[in-house]
């Protein structure tokens, strides 16, 4: 709800007030930003100037007025204040002196939309402040403020308009700026590389600016544009935290600038490296929109904020809530050497454990035989797959499963037909040697003809099958940025990602509605909201080692829901790390996200694929709930453990995670934080199962006979028997589990039975714990 009163602004959500007013002298100062507040007088909460320091730049005659010391929604340059600017503009003039004062507001139903980027949708109040230069009246910035209620977010943005008769050239143009009152602050990020995506990373913040950015071209695997800003004491269950994100792919910018007198500046938007956007008479630009929330309840409340706000106006169309399908994804089991034969053998098997989609991954096209090859030759490789995709996607369908597909469209390879007709519409710069990333090099997304081409490509073979499914890939940064057609290269990285948004929005809103796209770059090098808002999920990362999972989950799910995070159960050990881990704990940290298998089912025992489908069958019955349920992340004693938790439905289920375990460890409590105090529930054990294998030369001890651990009666057993792994059952109140329940004893060096979890280091537990039916 949006309320103004004697130019001071209130905007209401649920559980959240944001308050600003208009100064005398036409500036906009922030008053507050925090937990809902009733109607009133806001007086005391303003920052007190009552006089000014030396060295102070005072603004016009008043002693008590310098914009260094005000608390402002969004600042310019020249005019006294210091910290850093939300805008670099070259005025009409040639100076950077821009002055922006309030002029006007409206006050609109529904949400901010702004042309050829994407923004948020739904039922929504928007504020537009209209602010005009001193100097320069037609040259008019407006901010726009979206208040999603329910959701607790408020969604900013910014747009210049050049009414003027000269140029203006905008080097920096932030999407959102604010300050906040002294206090002791820590900013986190979620900062990685390849296979090491979304660590979550905290600094203090002091004297001085933190950075948060990406100049690769996307939104990165480095920095994801995601970020926080939490009182110095908050933790996952307690805290003043605030969330802020771009709904935006391309180079980001964030920073968190701590003043001398302690005030603290927030701003967000498009990076202004390498940008130089001209802007003549009559055009207007649109910075990417923002998000931000508030919630005093720690990470945990800031992350179901987000995680609404993403599910709810983010994410649209067809598969909006809908519930995502189990995939078999053939990478990992067959690279580039497969054919018809391998991947229907691989359909049959995955079919009979109750997988319900074939993803055929990279080589189905052109001459790909390696990635040194046949990039952005959009035709079926007919020595792989003789009858064409629509052969085997007949056949596939004819299995009872459906059909989903790779592309990598935003590519080429030097040595493909494409190059050699097209060399001109890669990225390069002549004269210079281009510097070649996974063999290849980026297509100029900035012409209008090489978006065709890849428009009517896609069409093309999506139209000719029964294609469901798409993973679309992106595996490189961008170097050697220029385009051959753009008369200023400061706008390329911007024009690129709106290039990229308008293929996007052709194929999979005009063209194909009904498609399930998987976004994907080298797993999560751009997972951000602007890709959301045509991907309803994305591919984390290409590690997929559980106990790294963990990690980069753990990182994602800060500001992402579990509904957005494609998880899959591969083989052990792991190709990323070499580390061996549980089968069970491989499907137990991909059941919090969209599971989905890539592997060789070839190469599982009889009794890891007896596993695989009771792990699909409870996935199946617990699907909503998995990818849709409230997410929590629960405190361990042991810092060693992650315990992640979903509830809804009645039903709460949590997983108890490992990581390195040490001898005799000390017992572990389970803690159910959104159990229901009045209520009655279960906690049971999810069943999984302890290969032989595991005990390694303790079997010689037990067994009437010698037997070699690597010998044949031990490895076919192993093969075709297992023992089960610490089954539990426990029936208390919810105000029990609130407390935290003791959990049965794991491995302690000595013996076995079913009640003994035997978990060691990378073992887990999943839990379901229900609401009885009379409790």
């Amino acid at each position: 709800m949006i309320k103004v009163d004697n130019r001071i602004f209130k905007l209401d959500t649920a559980d959240t007030s944001y308050i600003f007013s208009v100064t005398d002298k036409g500036h906009l100062e922030h008053i507050y930003y925090g937990p809902l507040l009733k109607d009133g007088n806001y007086e005391a909460l303003r920052q007190k100037n009552t006089i000014l320091l030396g060295s102070t730049v005072n603004y016009e005659d008043d002693d008590a007025y310098s914009l260094d010391h005000l608390l402002l929604e969004y600042s310019g340059t020249g005019k006294g204040d210091f910290r850093e600017s939300p805008a670099e503009l070259i005025m009409p003039d040639g100076s950077f002196v821009f002055d922006f004062c309030f002029d006007s507001h409206t006050v609109t139903d529904g949400a901010y939309q702004a042309e050829g980027l994407p923004t948020a949708y739904g039922d929504a109040e928007t504020l537009t402040v209209l602010m005009k230069d001193k100097k320069y009246p037609n040259i008019e910035l407006r901010l726009y403020y979206t208040v999603f209620e329910a959701e607790n977010v408020i969604a900013r943005a910014v747009e210049l308009e050049n009414r003027g008769e000269g140029d203006v050239y905008i080097r920096k143009l932030m999407s959102y700026m604010l300050d906040f009152p002294y206090d002791n602050y820590d900013m986190i990020t979620l900062n990685g590389s390849w296979i090491k995506e979304a660590h979550i990373c905290r600094r203090r913040v002091d004297r001085g600016t933190l950075v948060n950015s990406s100049a690769t071209g996307s939104s990165s695997n480095k920095h994801n544009p995601a970020f926080m800003l939490v009182s110095r004491d908050a933790d996952d269950e307690r805290g003043r935290v605030y969330g802020f994100n771009l709904i935006y792919s391309g180079n980001h910018y964030s920073a968190v600038e701590q003043s001398d007198f302690g005030s603290v500046r927030v701003m967000g938007g498009i990076n202004p490296h390498c940008f130089l956007w001209r802007l003549k008479k009559g055009e207007k630009f649109s910075a990417p929109q923002a998000v931000m929330t508030f919630s005093d309840e720690g990470i945990n409340g800031m992350s179901e904020n987000m995680h609404a706000f993403v599910n709810e106006r983010i994410v649209r169309g067809k598969h909006k809530s809908a519930e995502r399908p189990i995939v078999i994804n053939n990478w990992e089991a067959t690279f580039f050497n497969f054919n018809s034969r391998k991947i229907l053998a691989l359909a049959r098997r995955a079919k009979r454990l109750g997988i319900e989609m074939l993803v055929l991954d990279d080589g189905w096209f052109g001459n790909r035989n390696s990635d040194r090859a046949g990039l952005g030759d959009w035709v079926v490789n007919k020595r792989k797959l003789p009858g064409g995709i629509n052969a085997l996607a007949r056949r596939v369908n004819k299995m009872g499963m459906r059909f989903g597909l790779w592309f990598e469209p935003e590519c080429v390879n030097p040595d493909s037909e494409l190059y050699r007709a097209h060399p001109d519409w890669a990225i390069t710069v002549e004269g210079r040697e281009p510097s070649l990333g996974r063999h290849q090099l980026v297509l100029d997304l900035t012409r209008a003809e090489v978006r065709d081409y890849i428009v009517d490509s896609l069409h093309r073979v999506l139209s000719e099958a029964n294609i469901e499914y798409v993973k679309w890939d992106y595996n490189r940064h961008i170097s050697d940025m220029f385009s051959r057609t753009l008369k200023n290269q400061g706008e390329f990285y911007h024009r690129y990602i709106l290039g990229l948004y308008d293929i996007l929005n052709r194929v999979f809103i005009r063209l194909h509605p009904n498609i399930l796209l998987e976004s994907c770059s080298s797993g999560g090098n751009r997972f951000d909201l602007g890709m959301l808002c045509y991907s309803p999920q994305i591919w984390t990362s290409d590690n997929t080692d559980p106990i790294e999972r963990l990690d980069i989950q753990r990182g994602i799910y800060t500001f992402y829901p579990q509904s957005a995070v494609s998880a899959h159960v591969s083989m052990s050990p792991h190709q990323q790390t070499l580390r061996a881990t549980p089968l069970s704990t491989r499907f137990n940290v991909a059941t919090f996200g969209v599971l989905g298998y890539e592997l060789d089912f070839a190469e599982l025992t009889p009794s890891e694929l007896k596993e695989v489908k009771s792990q699909i069958e409870f996935y199946k019955s617990n699907r909503c709930l998995l990818q849709y349920g409230a997410l929590r992340r629960v405190p361990m004693a042991d810092e060693d453990m992650e315990c992640w938790q979903i509830s809804g439905e009645g039903k709460i289920i949590a997983g108890v995670f490992n990581r390195l375990k040490h001898a005799a460890p000390c017992r572990d409590i389970l803690r159910v934080p959104d159990a229901d105090a009045e209520r009655e529930y279960t906690v049971a054990t999810v069943g999984q199962r302890l290969r032989i294998k595991r005990f390694g030369s303790l079997i010689k001890h037990i067994t009437p006979i010698a037997l070699r651990i690597d010998g044949f009666v031990l490895r076919t057993v192993d093969r075709h028997f297992s023992l089960k792994d610490g089954e539990e059952i426990y029936r208390c109140r919810g105000d029990v589990l609130n407390y935290g329940i003791s959990l049965a004893m794991q491995y302690e060096g000595t013996g076995y039975n079913p009640d003994i979890r035997v978990l060691g280091d990378f073992g887990s537990n999943l839990y379901l714990i229900k609401e009885n039916e009379n409790g």
